[in-house]
């Protein structure tokens, strides 16, 4: 495919959403280009899991349009991994890591059964990607927070996604599982597109190649180009821009972190 004249992987014209009469979202102009690694960030109720639903499928927009490669989330929902908050998914369900993973080949068979060896071998090589073989067989509940999230990872990669839809990944994991974790996320993103939600700032740093700023209206700003003062506007007061290569910006200034 001609990358240059390639749609957009995700793409909204003039998008709102409202939940009956509160408006949710406004007016969205938005592009997510190929290959991107875009942070969804905001306040909490500003819109940002609203926003991964829509590029979903699962809201329609109250007014505007939403494409994803170039058609209407339903038909290209093949296309796309969805990774939900952990803390969503009944860890105490009687599933080994493996069959977990599995359940992301279900809209790839056409007839109930066991599964095929070519799912099997996805799922594995998914687990792989993730940094967890060899526990297949451990009980989900066994799991730590961490390998909990890297195995839903597992799960929406084994249906070969273009698109990788995460919502907040590092909330419920520690500040290891967290830096494991964007390692993951960026190897991925050598071969599939991101767009995560994250409340932790720290994300908005390297591998993060867009942010996408989101509080009712959408701004989307290039990584290099977001400061304290930006990220302050979102929030609407003062916040601190902790990253992961323990720096940080107050204000628009560079400090140190203890």
């Amino acid at each position: 495919m001609d990358v240059v004249n390639a749609a957009p992987v995700v793409s909204t014209t003039d998008l709102s959403f409202a939940y009956e009469t509160v408006p949710v979202l406004e007016h969205v102009n938005l592009t997510v280009a190929e290959g991107d690694f875009a942070c969804i960030v905001g306040p909490n109720g500003g819109g940002k899991t609203t926003l991964l639903r829509i590029v979903l499928g699962l809201l329609q927009p109250s007014s505007g349009t939403v494409r994803v490669f170039g058609e209407s989330p339903e038909r290209s929902r093949p296309r796309v991994g969805y990774v939900p908050q952990y803390h969503r998914f009944d860890i105490q369900f009687p599933a080994r890591v493996l069959d977990v993973v599995l359940m992301g080949r279900l809209h790839l068979r056409r007839w109930l059964g066991p599964y095929r060896t070519s799912d099997k071998a996805a799922a594995r090589k998914a687990l792989q990607d993730v940094g967890l073989s060899g526990l297949e067989k451990r009980p989900f509940a066994d799991l730590s927070g961490g390998q909990r999230q890297r195995t839903l990872i597992a799960r929406a990669l084994a249906g070969d996604p273009d698109l990788l839809l995460l919502d907040e990944p590092t909330a419920h994991v520690d500040v290891v599982a967290g830096g494991e974790l964007q390692q993951v996320l960026q190897e991925l993103n050598r071969r599939i597109t991101i767009m995560m939600v994250s409340h932790d700032l720290g994300f908005v740093s390297h591998p993060i190649k867009s942010v996408i700023c989101v509080n009712r209206r959408v701004v989307s700003h290039p990584a290099s180009d977001i400061t304290g003062d930006i990220i302050s506007d979102i929030y609407g007061h003062e916040v601190h821009i902790v990253e992961h290569n323990h720096h940080c910006e107050t204000g628009g200034k560079s400090c140190s972190s203890s």
